[in-house]
């Protein structure tokens, strides 16, 4: 790395931590604010609520990082055209592309962390934030919770489950009937006093299993066993948990339109449960075109950043950095709304997802061309 890539990371880092550290405090402070009675019922400690905010950092990041990331690059790049900094390092042959590299490299390596936090610590965040709200709950109240009464679910596979009671974590059954018909034209129904998920399989203890022959003088066969091991069923429990909070996401189109809330494994999840959904399939694919753009919003709001805060003077400088928070505060307002088109079927889901950042990245990249 060139010593003036060591300069320019040095000089951003500092106002970025400082940014980054103060919205996550204000944000934090807000969220507690607003909790404090309900944490206060739900009998939390000092050290439950300090911890149940923890894991909740990955959903203010996806808020709080791109701001920090904006304000702390124009900041940075503000007070090296105060100081004609950003003149000497072009006149001496760097171009504005070549100097933005590093803060590409930044705006990159954001984009990538808030995918994994995502994908790999945001749905655990999720559950362990819930798990320290209902820990103080007595067991009966905590397993009633995390319990589905009177459970049915119809596969978009063909099967139709139900059940007195389903788990939601370990995806156990009581008194539970599964019934589906064969691509032979067989129809078999399963019904046993307990299911259970075990070495990637269900097993149904106690079970009675049917099977119902298409000719009409062919009587239905019927196996009493202990403990029946079904291969045929591919619904696996976070399918299934995913299939739940999906519909249940969807029965609120406002909700869903807000922001991207399904990891990538949900959905695809989902798709394996449903794959010939039509109903949500605008919803479902603007969420997932919006998970994978949301991300990118690091790299959109550097190319913003950028052009707006290399302008030189004073005057300049004031009117760039204005400039540049009203076009993200629009790039922010454009993509709800994309998201809320999109979910709604008015418009196609890559293009409410990725269009503005396509438009505002294109944009950035344009002002940065004609910048002098």
């Amino acid at each position: 790395m060139r010593l003036l890539d060591r300069y320019l990371l040095r000089e951003f880092v500092v106002p970025f931590a400082y940014c980054l550290v103060g919205f996550l405090i204000f944000w934090v402070s807000s969220e507690l604010f607003q909790e404090l009675s309900d944490l206060q019922r739900d009998q939390l400690t000092a050290m439950e609520i300090v911890s149940y905010y923890g894991w909740k950092v990955p959903e203010l990041l996806l808020t709080v990082l791109p701001v920090a990331l904006l304000l702390s690059l124009l900041y940075a790049l503000t007070q090296h055209a105060r100081h004609h900094e950003l003149t000497a390092i072009r006149a001496a042959g760097v171009s504005l592309w070549r100097l933005s590299l590093p803060y590409f490299l930044v705006g990159l390596v954001c984009s990538v962390w808030l995918f994994v936090l995502s994908e790999v610590w945001g749905p655990r965040s999720q559950e362990e934030a819930a798990r320290i709200r209902k820990s103080h709950q007595p067991q009966a109240a905590y397993l009633n919770s995390r319990h589905i009464k009177n459970f049915g679910f119809p596969s978009g596979l063909g099967r139709v489950w139900q059940a007195d009671t389903y788990d939601l974590e370990t995806g156990d059954m009581a008194t539970v009937h599964v019934g589906w018909k064969r691509a032979d034209g067989v129809r078999r129904e399963i019904v046993a006093r307990r299911g259970e998920w075990s070495d990637g399989g269900w097993v149904f203890i106690d079970a009675v299993d049917t099977w119902f022959s298409n000719a009409p003088s062919v009587f239905p066969f019927r196996v009493v066993t202990p403990r029946l091991d079904v291969e045929e069923l591919s619904e696996t429990p976070s399918q299934i948990r995913a299939a739940l909070k999906i519909n249940e996401l969807f029965s609120n189109p406002r909700q869903a339109a807000k922001r991207p809330q399904l990891s990538l494994r949900e959905i695809l999840d989902y798709r394996r449960i449903y794959p010939n959904e039509v109903r949500n399939r605008s919803a479902l694919l603007t969420q997932l075109h919006g998970r994978l753009a949301g991300p990118f919003t690091c790299l959109v709001v550097v190319v913003i950043a950028i052009p707006f805060g290399s302008m030189s003077g004073r005057r300049n400088a004031f009117v760039g950095v204005a400039s540049s928070v009203f076009i993200c505060f629009a790039y922010f307002v454009i993509l709800r709304f994309g998201l809320t088109l999109g979910t709604g079927g008015r418009i196609a889901p890559w293009l409410a997802a990725w269009g503005p950042n396509l438009f505002f990245g294109g944009l950035g990249l344009m002002l940065m061309a004609r910048l002098r």
